[in-house]
């Protein structure tokens, strides 16, 4: 399979759809690799180290998606990428389709087989693809939130761990999984004082059990929650539905009740965030501010730490990707039901229920297309 590499154009978005390593695993497959110039150089990998991998350098954009038969991307694609698509190509990239309807049409109009990362499963119910960044912006949270509570920032001018005799910040963390757990672990490490949110009795106690009194849990109702972020200093949404539009948890006219100066970091604004008033911002231009209370709400997080980010996300995704370029995506599907998950979108059809669901698309069963 002819497998192509873009650069990738979403603002400060550094990372990288294949490392290297990962391209000399595909060639040492049977398979071709192209690279668009200077799509690693935001990780620190140059062109030489592609075509020592066995790449064949390619000079634009253009190039990769006429040629590519499986375009492997980071983020979703831009709009000038989308509308360079077409029926015969495989996309394979992390696409959060459910709150993007301008995305979504323009890849059920060009026809072409979308595979998502993060909603491809795993035999435990998780979403192997999505964690690697989830444990990235988990942790990021807390470094952009401690930076956005000082008062030059627009924040209260708090030192998230205090001093001795002054006590530290209250963190709130809403929502236990891999975000949530990354976030708190952060936060104590960083002596905050730290409460965890979540739905599943089972996941409050697996983080008691982790670290015990040092991190405090509460079970998720409307009360506990509202109670809890309005007494907070710092507030990391990490709520997801997988495929879905992340529910809205804070209402606008309950911000006033927050402190002011505190921080809201929404971790879930991929799948359009987890309070109301979030919007999606960019490493350029991160928060903003309504009713006193900072927004940090940037849509590609891990972007920021892009060599990290990209080396973890590739330890996920090469098995995935050999596997589509050994097979072809339907033999691959039809082989691995975790796999099959990630279809969102087939030959002009959604295949993915939450994005049907969530934008008004007749929903295709994807077993019927194998």
């Amino acid at each position: 399979m002819l497998i192509a590499v873009p650069k990738e154009i979403k603002n400060h978005e550094y990372r990288v759809g294949l490392t290297p390593s990962s391209v000399r695993e595909l060639c040492a497959h049977g398979h071709k690799v192209l690279v668009e110039t200077n799509a690693g150089a935001g990780i620190g990998c140059e062109d030489s180290d592609y075509q020592v991998a066995g790449a064949e350098i390619v000079a634009t954009a253009q190039e990769i998606f006429s040629r590519g038969e499986m375009i492997v991307k980071v983020k979703e694609p831009q709009a000038v990428e989308y509308e360079q698509l077409s029926e015969d190509q495989l996309l394979f990239t992390y696409l959060h389709l459910a709150p993007d309807p301008g995305q979504t049409e323009g890849l059920v109009k060009s026809g072409a087989t979308c595979i998502a990362y993060e909603t491809i499963t795993d035999a435990y119910g998780g979403l192997p693809l999505l964690a690697p960044m989830s444990e990235v912006a988990g942790r990021m949270s807390i470094q952009v939130g401690a930076s956005a509570l000082e008062k030059a920032h627009g924040g209260r001018g708090m030192l998230l761990g205090g001093v001795p005799g002054v006590l530290p910040a209250k963190v709130v963390v809403i929502g236990g999984g891999v975000v949530g757990t990354n976030a708190a672990r952060m936060a104590m490490g960083l002596g905050a004082d730290v409460t965890v949110l979540d739905r599943s009795l089972k996941r409050l106690a697996y983080l008691d059990d982790m670290y015990g009194p040092r991190l405090k849990t509460q079970y998720a109702t409307v009360d506990a929650t509202e109670e809890l972020v309005f007494d907070a200093d710092l507030v990391i949404g990490a709520v997801l539905v997988p495929g879905a539009a992340a529910p809205k948890l804070i209402k606008r006219d309950q911000l006033s009740s927050m402190k002011k100066g505190s921080v809201i970091v929404d971790v879930a604004i991929d799948q359009g965030g987890c309070f109301e008033t979030s919007k999606a911002t960019t490493h350029a231009d991160p928060t903003y501010i309504i009713d006193d209370v900072v927004h940090y709400c940037v849509a590609n997080m891990p972007g920021a730490v892009a060599r990290t980010s990209t080396f973890a996300l590739n330890n996920a995704t090469l098995p995935f990707a050999l596997a589509l370029a050994n097979k072809g995506w339907k033999k691959a599907c039809a082989d691995d039901p975790h796999l099959l998950a990630g279809l969102n979108v087939q030959g002009g059809q959604v295949t993915y229920k939450a994005v049907a669901d969530a934008l008004g698309y007749n929903y295709v069963d994807p077993k019927g297309l194998l």
